[in-house]
C-alpha cells in the first residue's frame, strides 16, 4: 500500500544558489498511488530520485508560473527521464507560453536528440510531453480532483495555486503569491497547506546581498509574496490541519534561523508547523 505524502524537494525562494544554500522550489505530491511533480526547479531531477521516485514514474507535472526557478529544469528533467527509459506521454499543465520553452529546449538539444533516435532507437522525445494550458477551475487528474485558482504574483498574471483532493487526503499549494482571501477558501479544512513565506526582517539583508538589483527587487518581494505571519493567518482562517512554510525568503542568511520563522508564524498559527528544508517528507 502506497503512502500518501508530500516531499518538499527544494525550499528556497528565488533562482540564485550559492555554496551551502538550498535549492529552488519544487514539490512532490503522492496521493492515492498517483505521483505529481509541482514545478521543475534547478536540481529537480536529482531531488526526485533522492526522494525514491524514478523519473519514469512521474504521472503528471504542473508548473505554477513562468519564473525561472519554477520551470528552468523542465526540459532537462524530461530529457533525462527519456534517457532513463520514459516511453509514455506525461501530462504537463502550465501557463500559456510553456510550449515556447519546450520548443526552444528541443531546438537547443536537437543534435543530441536526433543522434539518440538514430543511434539508440529511442522513441520520439517531443510527443512525450503532453502540454496543456492551465486555467482556473476543477479537473480530474488520475484519481485526484485538482482545483486551480489564480493567485496574485505581479507582474505575472498567469500564476496559480493548487488543491489536490484524493479519497482521504487533501493538499493545497499556494504557489508564489501575495496574501489573498481566496486562499482561505481554497485551503478550507485541508490536511496540509504548503504556503510560500517571507521573513520580513530578512528583506533588507537579502536585497543588499544580491548586489546587482535596485529598489525594484524590494518592491517585487513586498507586493508579490506573503509573510510568515500572513501565511499563518491564512492557515488559521482556513482551518487546515497542518501548515508547511516553503519558498522561504530568505533561507540562507545565518542571522535568521528556524526560531525566527517559528516566532513570526506563531503570532497567527498555533497548529503543527513545518519549516521547509530540502527533502523534507510530510506523510499525510
Amino acid at each position: 500500500m502506497t503512502t500518501d505524502q508530500v516531499t518538499l524537494l527544494g525550499t528556497k525562494g528565488g533562482p540564485a544558489i550559492r555554496p551551502e544554500t538550498r535549492m529552488p522550489t519544487s514539490v512532490l505530491v503522492e496521493v492515492d498511488g498517483f505521483t505529481l511533480l509541482v514545478n521543475a526547479c534547478l536540481g529537480v531531477s536529482r531531488a526526485v530520485c533522492d526522494a525514491g521516485v524514478a523519473l519514469t514514474d512521474l504521472d503528471a507535472i504542473l508548473i505554477t508560473h513562468l519564473h525561472s526557478d519554477h520551470y528552468l529544469e523542465l526540459g532537462p528533467l524530461l530529457h533525462t527521464a527519456w534517457t532513463a527509459g520514459l516511453n509514455k506521454p506525461v501530462p504537463i499543465y502550465g501557463p500559456k507560453g510553456l510550449d515556447h520553452y519546450w520548443a526552444g529546449f528541443l531546438n537547443s538539444m536537437s543534435f543530441d536528440v536526433e543522434l539518440r533516435l538514430r543511434d539508440e532507437g529511442r522513441p520520439a522525445l517531443e510527443p512525450l510531453a503532453q502540454l496543456h494550458v492551465m486555467q482556473p477551475g476543477v479537473m480530474e487528474l488520475g484519481p485526484l480532483k485538482v482545483t486551480t485558482i489564480r493567485n496574485v504574483h505581479p507582474p505575472i498574471s498567469d500564476s496559480f495555486a493548487l488543491r489536490f483532493d484524493g479519497a482521504e487526503h487533501s493538499v493545497v499549494l499556494s504557489g508564489d503569491t501575495a496574501p489573498i482571501p481566496e486562499m482561505v477558501e481554497l485551503a478550507k479544512n485541508a490536511d496540509l497547506l504548503v504556503h510560500e513565506a517571507m521573513l520580513s526582517a530578512g528583506i533588507d539583508a537579502l536585497c543588499a546581498r544580491v548586489g546587482n538589483g535596485d529598489d525594484r527587487l524590494r518592491i517585487h518581494l513586498e507586493r508579490s509574496h506573503t509573510s510568515a505571519a500572513e501565511a499563518g493567518h491564512i492557515a488559521t482562517e482556513a482551518g487546515v490541519t497542518r501548515l508547511a512554510l516553503n519558498h522561504l525568503v530568505p533561507c540562507d542568511d545565518p542571522n535568521f534561523t528556524e526560531d525566527h520563522w517559528r516566532a513570526e508564524t506563531s503570532r497567527t498559527w498555533s497548529g503543527p508547523l513545518f519549516i521547509g528544508t530540502d527533502g523534507l517528507n510530510i506523510p499525510l
